[in-house]
């Protein structure tokens, strides 16, 4: 019974990104990765003796420490993943302020120069 109830809270949490990724909540980059999440949980719910078969081949004497192991690495690498991400848009936004004040600076010597014609200074 517990592997039909896994099977099927996977299926489910793929039907609502699926759903998430049609009405915009989910960017579909992002999307398809949890939908390969809830996928996996699906296969190890409705097919765990998987989960045994792959252990077996590495040599693994506890096969669902290998399942624990896995989630862990996805997990480090979707943090590692959403730090580079973060970093491009901290620098990104740091860019574009700096524009934006520069273009401030142009705007202000701009109207300046217009309210004040007769004043060659610059």
């Amino acid at each position: 019974m517990i592997p039909i109830f896994t099977g099927a809270i996977g299926l489910l949490v793929a039907a609502i990104i699926i759903f998430m990724m049609r009405r915009d909540t989910l960017h579909a980059q992002h999307g398809l990765g949890w939908i390969f999440v809830a996928l996996c949980f699906a296969l190890l719910g409705f097919a765990p003796e998987f989960v045994d078969y792959i252990a077996n081949l590495f040599g693994v004497a506890y096969p669902p420490i290998l399942a624990l192991t896995l989630a862990i690495a996805v997990l480090v690498i979707k943090l590692l993943l959403m730090d580079i991400e973060r970093s491009r848009i901290e620098v990104r936004n740091q860019r574009l302020i700096q524009r934006v004040a520069m273009l401030e600076t142009d705007l202000k010597k701009l109207k300046k120069t217009l309210s004040d014609p007769a004043d060659p200074k610059e």
